[in-house]
């Protein structure tokens, strides 16, 4: 079987096969890149480029449907949420478009000498963006859009699952006008990637993915000197406080979990609750998810590898002492259902693993510095959310996470223009948002002579 296949999760069936790049392909996506960052990208403005992004969004609301399609038989995302996540892209492309100049706009320096200083944002040249199959469209959308409009040129490697999406996605961008090389698709295998970041025309690297392979790809970005943005794993905390409306909390802690088929990074997947509130919120909680439907509220995991990641990691807990509140541990095909285990400690594997799929723990504390330890004590720091009604108190909280996002009163708090990214082994740097638009940037100071 090729690398690059559609193989619908719902079914098993393979819908269609790609062959994979030759070195001559990664050789002409390279040259033409390189091209595309020297007689455009240079030679461009902001505005010009930005104009290009506003067409690329007015295309992503106008094939929706069609790209919806895509990844619901690609990955098996609900079809609603599928062709909400085109639409999100073309809100985050529009973003771009729409805040391009202001974020990218000189900025002025007061220096001890009073001379004219500031700094410049420029591209640097080409970068590589390995993507990951679970967003397939908003993914790159955080990452090509920004680049393209800062005037740096994209070489993108999508999921192998994902040849389908990855095409459609270069069509938009040659639709919406970019010239040749500005963005290319290429289907690479593991050893060109490799190939790829150690050219010297490639001057960094984007990367959304596991933890194994973020630190293979951080190694050989480090060998060959060129930065790199890592948006990893994350085992998200949702902490209950103090709050007098428990319905609230339990919708938001359903769907923080539930998004995506529970296969989202920053997805809430360990749920802690202050004891005074426990019993309650338990009791609507496991409600909640154990009423959950297939092919509306829920999808087929996104693969037969995945699903046996899942269940291996369930079955494990189970056997080392976990109890299955809601739910099950063995899944029909790639269909797991919706499940919560409790009674997980710190001596379990599960404790410092990821779940990836719509799996919740929950757990019950007692006081604020518990609740604080307990988040912190996961080796992933990417977001959280805090319900409490007290804003001061959740702040103060916030404050003392180790993650790189604090949602207050509701889960789902991500935007168009709001920057995302995590620290620990969730990886480094950030994506959206004027920060997301500077991270491989040229800031290039410029200072006059008196």
């Amino acid at each position: 079987m090729a690398t690059f296949a559609v193989i619908n999760p719902a079914t098993g069936e393979t819908l269609a096969e790609y062959p994979e790049a030759t070195a001559a392909d990664i050789e002409n996506a390279l040259a033409s890149a390189q091209q595309a960052y020297t007689e455009w990208a240079r030679t461009t403005t902001v505005a010009e480029r930005a104009a290009l992004a506003a067409r690329a969004a007015e295309l992503f609301e106008e094939r929706k449907d069609e790209l919806g399609a895509i990844i619901n038989r690609e990955m098996g995302k609900p079809l609603d949420q599928a062709v909400g996540e085109a639409e999100f892209s073309g809100a985050i492309t529009a973003a771009f478009a729409q805040n391009a100049e202001k974020w990218l706009a000189d900025e002025e320096l007061e220096v001890e000498d009073g001379l004219r200083t500031f700094f410049r944002f420029q591209g640097i040249g080409v970068i590589l963006g390995i993507m990951p199959w679970n967003y397939p469209y908003y993914q790159v959308a955080r990452f090509a859009v920004p680049n393209l409009i800062l005037g740096n040129t994209v070489i993108l490697k999508h999921a192998a699952q994902c040849p389908e999406s990855a095409l459609a996605l270069e069509k938009i961008f040659e639709d919406a006008g970019f010239p040749e090389g500005a963005y290319v698709n290429v289907f690479a295998t593991h050893e060109q990637i490799g190939t790829i970041i150690a050219d010297d025309r490639v001057q960094g690297v984007s990367l959304t993915g596991s933890e194994r392979a973020g630190a293979i790809v951080a190694e050989q970005a480090g060998r060959a000197l060129k930065k790199c943005v890592l948006e990893l794993g994350g085992s998200d905390v949702f902490l209950v406080l103090d709050t007098a409306d428990i319905d609230h909390a339990v919708e938001h802690a359903v769907g923080g979990r539930m998004e995506n088929t529970g296969q989202a990074c920053n997805g809430s997947k360990r749920i802690v609750v202050m004891d005074k509130h426990y019993e309650e919120f338990s009791k609507k909680f496991l409600e909640a998810i154990g009423g959950q439907s297939y092919g509306s509220d829920f999808g087929p995991l996104s693969s037969a590898g995945a699903t046996k990641t899942l269940t291996a990691q369930v079955q494990s807990a189970v056997e080392q002492g976990a109890e299955v509140l809601v739910g099950s541990t063995t899944p029909e095909g790639n269909v797991f259902t919706p499940t919560v285990i409790g009674g997980v400690t710190p001596d379990m594997d599960v404790y410092s693993q990821e779940l990836f799929g719509p799996v919740a723990q929950l757990y019950k504390v007692s006081s604020d510095e518990e609740a604080i330890a307990l988040a912190n004590s996961s080796p992933y720091g990417l977001g959280s959310v805090i319900i409490c009604d007290d804003l001061e108190r959740a702040e103060r909280v916030g404050n003392q996470l180790d993650v790189g996002m604090v949602f207050i009163g509701a889960a789902g708090l991500e935007g168009a223009d709001v920057p995302f990214g995590g620290v620990k082994k969730s990886g480094y740097g950030r994506e959206l948002g004027k920060v997301g638009m500077l991270e491989f940037a040229n800031k290039k100071l410029f200072r006059f002579a008196g």
